[in-house]
């Protein structure tokens, strides 16, 4: 009879922690790829941007203006910045889901 309650109680505690994990995974890619694909549309809508007549300069200037703001978090490059960037954000993200899942433990057994 002991073995099972410990049994039972072991696989609650593994699912719960397999959901936190998938939860913190999901998160912390999610938040990686939220700004690598904002900055990866913008500039991408730019360079599409640049093909109308009479927007050539001033859509390259804003264009070298975000490479250069990617090649300060870079140290040089704009392709670090963004992985740098997307990095930041990715951890930022997982710290968030930790305080959220902690949160819920908190308050889940208060009530």
């Amino acid at each position: 009879m002991f073995y099972i309650s410990i049994n039972l109680y072991s696989g609650l505690i593994m699912t719960i922690f397999s959901n936190f994990f998938r939860s913190l995974v999901l998160t912390t890619i999610f938040s990686f790829f939220v700004p690598v694909f904002l900055v990866g549309g913008m500039l991408l809508v730019l360079s599409l941007f640049s093909y109308i007549p009479g927007l050539q300069g001033m859509i390259n200037d804003v264009s070298m203006q975000i490479l250069h703001f990617l090649a300060t978090f870079g140290t040089g490059s704009s392709l670090n910045g963004l992985l740098t960037i997307g990095l930041t954000c990715g951890f930022v993200g997982a710290l968030f889901d930790i305080y959220v899942y902690y949160r819920y433990q908190i308050l889940h057994t208060d009530s």
